[in-house]
Order: structure tokens, then sequence, then C-alpha cells
């Protein structure tokens, strides 16, 4: 089950060049599972891999669900225009390195950025022939259950993601797309369609 609500705005890229699609949503959502889905049957997606400051938690590796960095070597991306985008989430920072995303993009391979609001709205100014792609949940309550069910974090940390989901529930309309993960399968299939057609508006 998907809206599709094309806004029409952003220029398509030249033919034969994919257009860098960004998925975004509230936290909870299931973006990192319908990502990894996606990667485990088409892998032929690239993945930008962000920066952060946060800790890695249990089972991460770094270079493969983040490169793990410190607030000095954060400073020295930001500073050097490195990061395409970057934000500040429950006291981290998150960035996406701009190089790799670029020259993959002209190489022709399809590339998918999963990142918070602030990052996509980055992505939108910087990009603006981006594909932005809201992910949301079947329902707020449903969402709820995702967010307080993970038992990864303190009630304080719970409580900020909740207040930042209503903030990112409320700008779905800044959004190209529309997908409403009630299956991954479902969800994953219309994100590689829309990834694959760049006229797709």
């Amino acid at each position: 089950m998907s809206t599709a609500s094309p806004r029409g705005t952003a220029p398509v890229p030249p033919a034969g060049q994919p257009r860098l699609t960004v998925l975004s949503g509230p936290s909870g959502v299931g973006k990192s599972t319908v990502v990894a889905h996606l990667r485990r049957v088409h892998p032929e997606v690239w993945l930008s891999v962000s920066v952060t400051t946060r800790k890695p938690r249990p089972g991460e590796v770094d270079g493969v669900q983040y490169h793990f960095v410190d607030g000095d070597e954060f400073d020295k991306l930001v500073a050097n225009g490195e990061l395409l985008e970057w934000a500040e989430f429950a006291g981290n920072r998150y960035g996406t390195p701009r190089q790799a995303v670029l020259e993959r993009l002209e190489a022709g391979v399809p590339v998918l950025l999963e990142i918070d609001l602030q990052g996509a709205r980055l992505v939108r100014r910087s990009m603006p022939q981006a594909r932005l792609v809201f992910l949301a949940p079947p329902s707020w309550d449903e969402l709820v259950r995702r967010l307080t069910g993970r038992g990864t974090e303190s009630p304080e940390v719970i409580e900020r993601r909740l207040e930042a989901a209503r903030v990112e529930l409320a700008a779905e309309s800044e959004f190209d797309v529309t997908l409403v993960n009630t299956s991954v399968e479902d969800v994953t299939r219309e994100l590689l369609a829309l990834m694959t057609h760049n006229s797709g508006g």
C-alpha cells in the first residue's frame, strides 16, 4: 500500500544517469529494515554510509552501518566541505560524505540515502534533482509501539524520539512520494521502482 504524490518540482537528471533517492521518515518507522532488505535482494543499489559521532550499538560494524568518528574528526569533515549534509539528533551528529555519492551517480549506479528530516531538507537544497521519499508508519500507535519496543534507549531518549517523530510526520508534504510501511517487501519493491526510473516525476 502506498500513496504517491509527485510534486513535479525536481529537475530530471540526464538520460542514463540515476537520480539520487533520499529515504526519510520518523524514527522507528522501519527505514533501516527496508534498506537492509533492499540491499539483500538488490546489491546493485549503493547505500551511502553516513558518518556519525554516535557510539556503535551492539553488532554494528564501522564502515557498514556507519563510519564512526569522534567530534574532532567530524568538525574537520564539516570545515572541509566534505559532507553533502549533516545534522544533530539526540546529542549526536550524522553526515553524508559528498564525494562518494557524486562518484557513484556519475558512474551510473543507483544511490540511496537513508537520513533524517533535517538531512533530507539539506539535500533538497544542495541537490534539487534528488527524489525525496517519505516512509510513513501504518498508524501513530504502531510507531509508538515500535519506538518503545526497542529496549535499547532510556525513557528520556524515547520521549525525544516521539517528539521528533511528531515533527517529522508533519513534514510529509515536503517529500515527492510517500510509501506506507505496511510490508517491507512491498515498500522495497516500490522504492526500487522509483530508483530505477528517472522519469517518474
